[in-house]
């Protein structure tokens, strides 16, 4: 009886152990490829519990989106500019037969893809100037890109996602022979905007001078014909007065007379003492 419970044991153990190697799970964010003698022979899509045979092998592939960057790399555009390009790609297994037949690992695929990118990027640039990049079409640009690494990666039974460019920069040696140039540039539409806005500074200048002259000129005209007015109204005026009174107005104008010539220190004057100019001196009434 002890020997026959332990042959049942054995063999209840032998079995589990067979059970065991011919049970494996597949997660959802998982292909599995089931191997015999190292050939696949069927794949596991569908997650959940599955069987194979006890000597069969079963490979995992993940189905999730996976990321793959790429070093940089040095490439030349179509106007002979050098750029330092550095781009990442984002990829999928879709073909998990075909994936595990070409690379079998990821690792190997990522080799290959990664000489995809490099290869399909630098093609881009070339076929395209420098400042494309920096436009509009960028977009269209990242999407020729990706459509040709997916072309090449269809054998691999891989699905591009996406190709970017993370960044786009220019060489040490040819940063500061650009830096300088658009230095120079800058400076050149700086004096330009400064020339124009002296011109127009001078233009405004020679207006504004234009318009004082003829401003002063109209003051003058106008100030001679008020000052003409008033010398006219003034000769009336002393016309009237010396009509009314002749006598005084000659008194006046020989005060002022007097006035004019007198009023000086140091004049002098050369005149006969019974000349018409000293009649008020000797006589208030003004006789000689």
């Amino acid at each position: 009886m002890r020997m026959l419970s332990t042959g049942v044991a054995g063999a209840v153990g032998v079995l589990v152990f067979v059970v065991l190697l011919s049970v494996f799970t597949v997660h959802q964010t998982q292909h599995a490829i089931v191997l015999q003698f190292g050939a696949p022979i069927r794949v596991v899509a569908e997650p959940g519990l599955n069987f194979k045979l006890p000597w069969q092998q079963v490979e995992y592939l993940d189905r999730r989106i996976l990321e793959l960057d790429t070093p940089e790399q040095e490439a030349l555009a179509s106007d002979g500019e050098r750029l330092v390009v550095d781009a990442f790609a984002r990829f999928r297994i879709v073909d998990p037969l075909a994936f595990f037949t070409a690379v079998r690992t990821e690792t190997r695929a990522r080799q290959r893809l990664t000489g995809f990118v490099l290869s399909t990027v630098r093609d881009a640039l070339a076929a395209r100037p420098r400042n494309v990049l920096f436009t509009e079409e960028r977009a269209l640009v990242m999407q020729a890109i990706r459509s040709g690494v997916d072309q090449q990666a269809e054998a691999l039974g891989v699905d591009i996602v996406d190709v970017r460019i993370r960044r786009t920069d220019l060489p040490p040696q040819n940063s500061q022979a650009v830096y300088r140039r658009m230095e120079t540039e800058r400076q050149a539409i700086a004096q330009q905007i400064r020339s124009e806005g002296e011109a127009i500074a001078l233009r405004i200048r020679s207006e504004a001078d234009r318009n004082r002259t003829v401003i002063l000129a109209n003051a003058r005209r106008e100030s001679e014909i008020i000052r003409g007015q008033g010398d006219a109204e003034r000769t009336r005026i002393f016309n009237e007065s010396f009509g009314q009174d002749p006598e005084f107005f000659t008194f006046y104008r020989a005060m002022q007379a007097y006035r004019g010539s007198l009023s000086g220190e140091g004049n002098s004057f050369i005149l006969s003492p019974d000349s018409d100019f000293f009649r008020y001196f000797g006589d208030p009434e003004g006789g000689q």
